[in-house]
């Protein structure tokens, strides 16, 4: 059975200066559960390291459940108590209701886009026919459960346009279901796929391609290591399970491998890896199918994209002695780096993707974090660069390589996500739709600064405010950050945002190494032996931000996610002076057994593991979120978020983590852990998950900020 403590909670100052009640706050007292421990104790290189919290790795025992129960019990009760949760709640749901719009994309003459008509919890795929036919509505994922937990994970159109295979994702989890509808119809043929993970679905003929495991035992399905990932082929209409297996490497059980055909369906792409960087490509021409496949890489050092063919040469994008990516054509029968042709070469920008579209290239750009776009003849030289509304953020650029329109969406900071249509011979760009949000953008400004990071490197940052804005130190601020995997933070617009920027909050994001913003050196800047330049680069921002007198540390708060949320954990540890609020999400926060659950050993090429030597076992000590919180230090106000369907970064993460730092806070501010129900890593969360978790986020934020927000 659990016990209980008592941690007192006092105001952060008089709540009768802060929120104009009659007196002054009293004194709350918080009853944190108290977590068990257990003499469990791993030894690394002869070190003993106990892990008190196993226990908690147990995600379907009742006795994990009853502590998830306790913990959100304690949550729930203080943010209740927040006096403008309830209006703060009430404002995004009316900001977030409008209508929301994907970016078209085409088959044949069939045009398909995902439309939301506000409050929805699932997007609805639609189809028509030609840019001017009558849209209907081809699948509605918000029928496929009562409370909106089951969304589309991916889908993929048949080249004669007759057939949709689409993958669903229940609650949250990465694990996706594939299933076949008849485009005509829209009724679903009997094909069903079950235990699909990390796949992409790639037409053939009357079947598609894609990738599978074999299914988990009961009970294990959200943490069990996965591993023998392999590729099948599947014709409609025929049983699943006799799904003609095409490649497999029992030899390397930790290798995914995902499968792709050409638009011409000639050539079969298998995209081989070991880890998030790094892949090899294995390439068969289906024209003749005793051709044995050629291979492209032969390391796991480089990246290769085959954006498509043309006859026998792919148009290939590649960080191959180019860590900053070019273009180049590989003829299939002469596959040998001796034979590459350069198309487009490596720049000072980086290179993110290619388009085709009505016989041309179409370049994606990054510079400063910010996107480009450039149109090229299909020898690579450059015609002209396609007009953007500002600095901002490509959401993803749609075309087919025959035909003329294009559509893509673009976004920043203060201009919500718009879509655009583009003339690709005229080369001019229209606004095909544009959202109606509650927001006056000419209220605010962005600004784009470069700081000083602690090894001398220069280090971007946006920084969102009103116009009316002054620099006194005492602006209450956020500030994001992630800080890995090759993943840039570019200039995206948030309706989350909008009341903390309306009551005067200041929003910034920091472009630290790890990420993709100048290309495969600042990502590997940011990785294993060098992650700590992640956390110095985070910490220098929130310096930054203080000495030039955005805000202070009393009103400074911090959040990442994922690999941002061991950021958070990291850089808390390290400086909990620094900040008055941090909200951890879904974060990896035991860097010593994060390799052990599910995916977790993909991340290896950016983390290291605790495993492989002495000296990357210590480094990852040294900064593990759970294993650096001091017992008798003053943490700031945390509040740690995570999902009990989390089977990228599973919860345990962040169970061992909450009762770790309950248990060593010294101070007065509270340490709470929100346990979202039948929600995943992200992705998919129904709209009305989605607004109570920002709610409850930016209601603990501005009120441990000490804002008086007005709705």
């Amino acid at each position: 059975m659990m016990k209980t403590k008592l941690k007192k909670i006092l105001p952060m100052c008089c709540i009768s200066v802060l929120f104009g009640f009659a007196s002054c706050h009293r004194a709350e007292m918080i009853i944190y559960p108290e977590t068990k421990k257990v003499d469990t104790v791993d030894i690394y290189f002869g070190q003993k390291i106990p892990d008190p919290y196993r226990w908690l790795e147990n995600d379907t025992s009742a006795e994990t459940a009853h502590w998830v129960e306790a913990q959100n019990e304690i949550t729930n009760a203080y943010l209740e108590k927040i006096p403008f949760r309830k209006s703060l709640k009430e404002k995004y749901t009316q900001i977030w209701d409008y209508p929301k719009y994907g970016v078209p994309f085409s088959k044949k003459n069939l045009y398909f886009y995902f439309k939301n008509d506000g409050m929805q919890n699932q997007s609805v795929l639609y189809v028509q026919e030609g840019l001017e036919g009558e849209p209907r509505v081809l699948l509605d994922p918000n029928r496929l459960s009562e409370d909106g937990t089951v969304a589309v994970a991916s889908l993929s159109v048949s080249n004669d346009a007759r057939y949709l295979a689409y993958s669903i994702a229940k609650a949250g989890s990465d694990w996706n279901e594939i299933y076949v509808m008849d485009i005509a119809t829209g009724r679903n043929l009997p094909d069903h796929i079950p235990w699909i993970k990390f796949s992409g679905i790639s037409w053939k003929g009357n079947g598609f391609y894609y990738s599978r495991y074999e299914a988990p035992k009961p009970g294990e399905e959200l943490s069990t290591k996965n591993q023998n990932q392999r590729v099948f082929y599947h014709q409609l209409g025929n049983d699943p399970a006799k799904d003609e297996l095409i490649w497999e490497d029992p030899q390397h059980p930790l290798r995914t491998f995902n499968a792709n055909v050409t638009e011409d369906e000639r050539f079969l792409i298998i995209s081989e890896s070991e880890s998030t960087y790094g892949n090899k490509l294995h390439i068969k021409d289906l024209y003749n199918p005793s051709s044995p496949y050629i291979h492209i890489g032969d390391s796991f050092d480089w990246e290769f994209w085959v954006a498509d063919n043309f006859e026998d040469n792919f148009i290939v994008i590649t960080n191959y002695l180019a860590p900053r990516r070019q273009v180049v054509s590989i003829n299939f029968s002469h596959p040998e780096i001796s034979s590459w042709q350069t198309l487009i070469p490596e720049k000072e920008e980086v290179l993110e993707g290619i388009a085709l579209a009505n016989g041309r290239m179409i370049s994606q750009y990054l510079k400063d974090a910010c996107h480009h776009l450039y149109s090229h003849k299909l020898n690579g030289q450059l015609i002209n660069e396609i007009s953007l509304p500002g600095m901002g953020t490509i959401g993803g650029f749609s075309s087919e390589k025959e035909k003329n329109i294009a559509f893509f969406a673009f976004t920043s900071f203060t201009y919500p996500t718009t879509i655009f249509k583009y003339d690709v011979e005229k080369n001019q760009t229209e606004i095909f739709r544009k959202p109606d949000v509650k927001f006056n953008s000419e209220d605010y400004t962005t600004e784009q600064v470069f700081y000083t990071s602690k090894d001398g490197t220069k280090i971007p940052m946006f920084i969102v405010h009103k116009k009316e804005f002054s620099r006194n130190g005492k602006n209450p601020t956020l500030l994001y950050g992630y800080g890995g995997f090759n993943i840039s933070l570019t200039p995206s617009f948030s309706i989350s945002l909008i009341p903390f920027l309306e009551n005067g909050g200041v929003y910034a994001e920091a472009n630290i190494r790890g990420g993709g913003e100048y290309g495969e050196e600042w990502h590997q800047a940011g990785t294993k032996m060098n992650k700590q330049n992640v956390f110095d680069d985070f910490i220098a921002a929130a310096e930054y931000l203080i000495s030039n007198k955005y805000t202070s540390p009393q009103k400074l708060a911090i959040n990442g996610g994922s690999n941002g949320g061991l950021l958070i954990g990291a850089v808390l540890n390290q400086r909990p002076d620094l900040f008055a609020v941090a909200v951890p999400e879904v974060g990896v926060m035991d860097m010593l057994r994060y390799h052990k659950f599910t995916i977790g050993w993909a991340w290896a090429s950016d983390y290291g593991t605790s495993e492989e030597s002495e000296e990357m076992f210590r480094y990852l000590l040294s900064y593990s979120p759970l294993h650096n919180i001091k017992a008798g230090t003053e943490y700031p106000a945390v509040l740690i978020m995570t999902a009990d369907h989390d089977d990228r970064v599973v919860p345990a993460h962040s169970f061992k983590y909450a009762a770790t730092l309950q248990s060593a806070q010294a101070g007065d501010a509270p340490v709470l852990i929100r346990i979202e129900s039948k929600a995943g890593h992200g992705a998919g969360r129904p709209t009305n998950k989605t607004i109570e978790s920002v709610t409850d986020k930016f209601s603990f934020i501005m009120y441990n900020l000490g804002m008086n927000p007005k709705f």
